[in-house]
């Protein structure tokens, strides 16, 4: 196993170590490599990860592109620092579509910007006519304060 496989095996882990009820196996790997594409800012995986016709909601509600979203990881204007899952839930719908609900802690630099606090993904992972799992949807919203 080389070392690779080893990040890959411990990104996989973590994530796992924060499902709640049933969980897909393959998802849950699939979002521990997305985080760690995220936190690298690998353009390349992150290309791979998700549908070309990508729809995703941000915090401030625009909707944004997989163009945008990989120009931003490329260009340094979106830099993940801090990106800890607390929770992730996985909903099988047939065989093609999976709906991952996902809380973690992040701390994002926007524009040199720190932006940090809590929040939830919401991402819908598809097979489209017999392909690799890719992401085709997806939402993030702060997490209120608790208390």
């Amino acid at each position: 196993m080389d070392t690779n496989d080893d990040v890959n095996e411990g990104e996989s882990s973590r994530m796992q170590s924060v499902v709640v009820g049933a969980a897909d196996p393959e998802i849950v790997a699939l979002e521990a490599e997305l985080r760690r594409a995220q936190l690298d800012a690998d353009v390349a995986t992150l290309d791979r990860l998700i549908a070309d016709e990508l729809l995703f909601t941000g915090p401030d509600g625009r909707l944004g592109t997989k163009a945008e979203d990989l120009a931003a990881h490329g260009s340094g204007v979106v830099r993940f620092r801090e990106h800890e899952p607390e929770e992730l839930r996985v909903l099988a719908v047939g065989d093609t579509v999976r709906v991952v609900a996902l809380r973690t802690r992040l701390t994002v630099e926007v524009s040199g910007t720190p932006v940090s606090g809590r929040y939830r993904y919401t991402r819908v992972w598809a097979k489209e006519h017999g392909g690799p799992w890719r992401v085709v949807a997806g939402h993030v919203s702060a997490v209120a304060t608790e208390g």
